[in-house]
């Protein structure tokens, strides 16, 4: 175990452990767009920079990569790391004028109007937070997107912005996103997944008991072939079962 200060607060914390992790574990709020405790952190959004001292000297890090060390202390809302945020929340608001999560988010910490020109697209709601690639990658394990080009073209997308073969319509992409840049619509037997620029329909599976449709049948097949499972283990809804 360490021993640290967050906000003045003594706390006792795990090796290994993240500031993010501990402070949230306390109550402590710092607020993110691009951490999801069942991803690897990935520090893209950088809104939980901390302030943290030591020998004598400050910096900011991103509290969801740094881990904790013994006698370390942070001030999560320092005026340093508040007036930091509020510019990163400025270009997120001229990235995505018309979103309604990152405008809240922005006017919480007292960003109403970005002093940027507006990069606003139609339709163009993601951040690059990369969840959404992360999600697919780490649990679905398909890597059926990932972030293209680079520069200001950097996009969330599947090969060739083509349909992926991997993709299996669970829709943990859609999930995650923290703005919803991507969608999933169920409609009577169709699921549809679609981001600006790619889309993708399935077919789902309907139950032999109650007639409703569940899932998407490639993403059935996939859980069935994984668990080892019988051919008609899914041919009911987890509802029936």
């Amino acid at each position: 175990m360490v021993t640290l200060n967050i906000d003045g607060k003594k706390l006792e914390a795990e090796e290994g452990q993240t500031i993010l992790e501990v402070a949230r574990e306390n109550g402590i709020d710092i607020p993110t767009l691009c951490y999801h405790e069942n991803l690897a952190p990935y520090g893209a959004c950088r809104l939980c920079i901390v302030e943290i001292f030591k020998n004598g000297r400050s910096r900011l890090v991103a509290s969801c990569l740094y881990p904790v060390e013994e006698g370390l202390e942070v001030k999560a809302n320092s005026p340093r790391v508040m007036n930091n945020r509020k510019m990163i929340m400025e270009l997120l608001l001229a990235r995505c004028s018309q979103n309604r999560i990152i405008k809240e988010l922005a006017s919480s910490m007292g960003a109403e109007q970005p002093p940027f020109k507006s990069e606003y697209l139609e339709d163009n709601d993601c951040i690059l937070c990369g969840l959404c690639v992360r999600a697919c990658e780490q649990i679905v394990e398909r890597s059926a997107i990932s972030l293209v080009n680079r520069g200001v073209n950097r996009e969330v997308a599947p090969p060739f912005f083509e349909p992926a073969s991997t993709c299996i319509g669970c829709g943990s992409c859609a999930y995650v996103c923290p703005t919803g840049a991507i969608k999933m619509e169920d409609k009577k037997d169709n699921r549809i997944l679609y981001a600006r620029h790619w889309k993708k329909e399935f077919k789902l599976k309907k139950c032999k008991t109650c007639g409703k449709y569940w899932a998407p049948e490639e993403q059935v097949e996939y859980m069935r072939e994984r668990a080892n499972l019988p051919l008609d283990f899914f041919d009911v809804c987890p509802d029936c079962r």
